[in-house]
């Protein structure tokens, strides 16, 4: 048998499917032919992040396949020599799909695994790892700066927190709610601000950096805490596309920026995989460690999906497949 005709033809992925229970369901489609750069993975855990579930559930046509972070093995290395090799274990990303029991990814999009992570962990890592990595990177060094990490409790927010700690940042964690003041101080934060925006830590800035994500109220209370030279960076605008701010304050502070991130941007400049192989480094010297709070098989990808959307856990969730 040819090392082609032995790929296989079918697989299992999650699709999207109004008439199922939640809108998400496993489906039989056709397996990734992968082209000449691109490994064929095959994937072990996976896990959600709030956009890609949104664009699911809100919008996304009957057999979209969502998808963007996944951890696996190399079924079969890229054709062209790059990348890592067959039986490697690997974590890595797309932009669509990536939720299946195979993957085509590109070489510049994964990373081999040390030793010392886990499947679990690694599938943590691409979009949430690097949007972290990437946003505090907008600062330039950190030690000793403030530094403010809205949504400290989300996936971002979780790795961010431990990042600008190992920065050397005086770190402020914006929480909404009071019972996750310890959980945020585990990760790093020196500091805690509690409220519905980023305008609860108003009395403890004015900061170097910003990490924002929610828009609306919070984005232009951001605006109005930065230093002269300070930048906010926005990664996300989960309550409102729109924001009223201080314009005046804005300039007359001097130097400030707001910086908008995508991540599809910022690969342009660094591939995903020396990120993702930065952050597996650092896990497996103990000094990341993803916020894992939920895990499951991936049969109730559903479900899971839901509990995400409503805020129901804290961090990250891994499925098994």
């Amino acid at each position: 048998m040819t090392e082609a005709a032995s790929l296989p033809s079918r697989m299992r992925a999650v699709v999207v499917d109004s008439s199922a229970t939640g809108k998400l369901a496993l489906r039989e489609v056709a397996a990734p032919q992968p082209g000449p750069s691109q490994a064929l993975v095959r994937v072990a855990a996976i896990s959600l992040n709030r956009g890609e579930t949104r664009n699911a559930l809100s919008g996304a046509a009957d057999g979209w396949r969502p998808g963007w972070d996944l951890a696996g093995t190399v079924e079969r290395a890229a054709a062209d020599g790059t990348g890592p090799r067959a039986g490697a274990q690997i974590v890595g990303m797309l932009p669509m799909g990536a939720w299946a029991e195979f993957a085509a990814v590109p070489t510049a999009s994964l990373a081999a695994l040390p030793n010392g992570v886990s499947i679990a962990q690694a599938a943590t890592l691409p979009v949430a790892g690097l949007t972290a990595l990437h946003a505090l990177a907008k600062g330039g060094s950190l030690l000793g700066r403030p530094v403010l990490i809205g949504g400290a409790t989300g996936g971002v927010g979780s790795f961010a927190l431990q990042l600008a700690r190992l920065s050397g940042a005086h770190v402020v964690a914006a929480i909404r709610d009071a019972k996750d003041e310890a959980l945020v101080r585990r990760l790093g934060a020196d500091a805690v601000a509690i409220g519905s925006d980023a305008g609860a830590a108003s009395a403890q800035g004015p900061f170097d950096l910003i990490l924002e994500s929610v828009g609306g109220p919070s984005l232009a209370a951001a605006l109005g805490m930065l230093t002269s030279g300070g930048t906010c960076v926005l990664f996300g605008a989960s309550l409102s596309g729109e924001t009223t701010f201080d314009a005046g304050k804005f300039y007359r502070s001097g130097g400030t920026r707001l910086y908008g991130l995508f991540l599809g941007q910022e690969f342009q400049n660094e591939p995903a995989s020396l990120g993702l192989a930065r952050l597996a480094r650092l896990i497996a010297d103990s000094k990341l460690e993803p916020a894992i709070e939920v895990e499951a098989p991936w049969t109730e990808i559903a479900d899971v999906a839901a509990r995400l959307m409503a805020r129901r856990f804290t961090g990250k969730a891994v499925l098994h497949l």
